[in-house]
């Protein structure tokens, strides 16, 4: 006979996978003492770059029960956005994968609250709260705790079964329920494809990354202008990058998600260069509507075009 936890545990991770999630593990609510040392190297060596914001909540990042009180367990969920489908114009400035459909923040957090709500009818008032990558929470640390996978060279989490085109997000609740084993394998071993091929060199040595020198940072969460050693090295990147995971042999294993959300506007793959190089402010709107693009905003995306422009 199953016992409240056992059973809490199974009812929460058959729901989980019924709202699309591709994996759910549980972690048990704690400090994260192996990453305390690893982030505030980081960030001492200014790899945060102009995010300033990283160095804010220092503790709360390293520990849910700051966040939540007497969390003990933290819900860690993933969800697929791979997608086979790409860009038709090979010379169009080029936007990352998880960006084609509508923002992956909505989409997800709607299913989070969805699974606190079905918590509460099946189980009882829990005190939780709902993360997805825009809080102090270290999505990968607790991915890697939970048994989803290992933390790759360029520190993206990998996993055996599929690749690694997934996000990450957490539910960090009050209720006790069974762990699951962290990841403790590393199937990277002599391979350096990632670091062999960042334009960047963001990946300074195995496992760190200078998100300073990243595309996806230069591209996204910088708002100043773009800095001129970075110019011919963009492949032509104009809003995030994939290329440490279009790379990586692991991502052989990715399979197309099935979520109607994550599905590009009709018009966007089919924008050629020229298109990306004019674009007006009415097709900047229809085209990324609810789009993780709108996060750079036209001007931004323009700036990133302009930079490409200008080898």
């Amino acid at each position: 006979m199953l016992n409240s936890k056992n059973l809490y545990t199974e009812i929460i991770k058959a729901e989980a996978k019924r709202l699309g999630f591709s994996f759910c593990g549980i972690s048990k609510a704690g400090f994260l003492e192996e990453e305390a040392p690893r982030l505030e190297n980081w960030l001492n060596n200014n790899y945060n770059g102009k995010m300033d914001y990283m160095n804010n909540h220092f503790d709360k990042r390293l520990d849910p029960r700051l966040l939540v009180d007497d969390a003990k367990s933290v819900i860690l969920l993933s969800l697929n956005y791979y997608t086979e489908e790409g860009q038709t114009d090979v010379n169009a400035p080029k936007i990352s994968k998880y960006a084609y459909g509508k923002d992956y923040h909505f989409v997800i957090k709607d299913k989070l609250k969805s699974l606190m709500h079905f918590i509460e009818e099946n189980i009882g008032e829990v005190k939780g709260r709902a993360f997805v990558d825009s809080a102090p929470v270290m999505d990968k640390a607790w991915a890697k705790k939970a048994g989803l996978g290992w933390i790759g060279k360029n520190t993206n989490l990998i996993s055996r079964d599929n690749g690694s085109f997934f996000f990450i997000a957490e539910l960090i609740t009050d209720l006790d329920l069974n762990y699951d084993n962290p990841f403790e394998d590393d199937f990277c071993g002599t391979c350096t494809k990632c670091i062999d091929a960042c334009p960047t060199d963001a990946i300074i040595d195995p496992y760190v990354v200078d998100g300073s020198k990243c595309i996806s940072y230069l591209t996204i969460e910088l708002k100043d202008q773009i800095p001129e050693e970075f110019k011919g090295k963009m492949d032509n990147w104009a809003f995030g990058c994939d290329i440490c995971q279009d790379v990586c042999p692991w991502n052989r294993f990715s399979v197309p998600h099935q979520h109607e959300e994550f599905k590009p506007h009709p018009d966007l793959l089919k924008l050629n260069k020229k298109d990306w190089e004019e674009i007006t402010s009415d097709v900047f709107s229809e085209v990324f509507r609810n789009s993780a693009v709108k996060r750079t905003k036209l001007e931004g995306l323009k700036r990133n075009i302009s930079f490409l422009k200008e080898r």
